[in-house]
């Protein structure tokens, strides 16, 4: 049963990608050429590219139907973020942490913690 499940799901996943607009592949090839294993998922009308830069740096590109970039996803170690964010953090069991910069160029922090992604400000505010 779990098997089937999970073959669903890939199934979906890869129908997904296959479905990807041309427009959103140009735009990720001509802001990411060194891409390497980019991995479509369709997320509530938008298309994100899981992608791995040089260095084996992951991230994440998301991109609306026309090819406009939305914001962006880098992977971060503890210790690369903010002081003020490490500090707001401290004392707690923090399983990954990222940077997203929006389209604007508003940058936030996620920390993920058992299971759930706490957002902050480069000042160490929660913003969720």
């Amino acid at each position: 049963m779990l098997f089937i499940a999970l073959f669903a799901l890939a199934q979906t996943t890869f129908a997904q990608a296959s479905k990807v607009p041309q427009a959103v592949k140009t735009a990720l090839a001509k802001a990411y050429p060194n891409a390497t294993d980019v991995d479509w998922e369709l997320e509530d009308g938008k298309y994100e590219a899981e992608i791995e830069m040089e260095g084996d740096k992951e991230m994440s590109v998301l991109f609306d139907a026309s090819g406009a970039l939305l914001e962006t996803e880098v992977e971060l170690a503890f210790s690369e973020l903010p002081q003020a964010v490490q500090a707001a953090l401290k004392g707690k069991k923090v399983k990954e942490t990222a940077k997203i910069t929006d389209a604007k160029g508003v940058v936030t922090y996620e920390a993920e913690m058992k299971g759930k992604d706490l957002m902050f400000d480069a000042q160490g505010k929660q913003l969720n």
